[in-house]
């Protein structure tokens, strides 16, 4: 596959709607895509691109470049296919294999860190203002979470998983994930109300 980013005309593409795309064609385009055909792992990006890029873009925030992260899932994917064995589905896989980048970025990332109290940081971002025509800015008070509760928050109140889920996936306890969720509840209720 070429690795040539296309995810700004795959972006404007109309998702595909969860539940409504065919099982059978969708294991027919792993299988293929598998042996190395490019058309078919090129329909299995068109229709997975724009859940893992919403994914991409909620866990990075503003601390990485979503569409670059989100290239780099597909192209891991591509390499990575034949260790797909079938047991979940396809878009399961590729979630997983997207969440293990991420948090693999961001440990990258953060040994070239120095680390701080990021509640503090929290703070040090000034929040806008309510204004009728922008009463709640979801998106930039998830972007303001500090990391961690930022990946438990999204992880546990966007996409679903529970706290065991999490916790296996971040390697910490699942009283480290309930205590983040409930810190980024807090957080965001406060950035939200101001």
């Amino acid at each position: 596959m070429d690795p040539e980013p296309r995810l700004e005309a795959l972006l404007t593409t109309p998702p595909s709607i969860p539940g409504l795309s065919d099982p059978d064609s969708e294991r027919a385009d792993v299988a293929l895509a598998a042996a190395g055909d490019q058309t078919a792992f090129e329909r299995l990006y068109r229709q997975h691109a724009p859940r893992v890029h919403s994914l991409v873009r909620r866990m990075v925030a503003d601390q990485g470049d979503p569409d670059e992260l989100t290239q780099d899932v597909f192209v891991r994917a591509w390499q990575r296919l034949e260790t797909f064995r079938g047991e979940a589905a396809f878009g399961t896989w590729l979630h997983r294999l997207a969440v293990n980048l991420v948090l693999n970025w961001q440990k990258a990332a953060a040994k070239g860190r120095h680390r701080f109290d990021d509640a503090a940081d929290v703070d040090a971002k000034p929040a806008r203002r309510a204004t009728p025509e922008h009463a709640m800015d979801l998106e930039g008070a998830i972007a303001a979470l500090p990391p961690g509760a930022r990946q438990v928050f999204v992880l546990h109140d966007v996409d679903g998983f529970r706290h065991e889920e999490i916790a296996a996936q971040l390697g910490v306890t699942t009283g480290t994930t309930k205590a983040q969720l409930h810190r980024a509840r807090m957080l965001l209720r406060g950035l939200l109300e101001r």
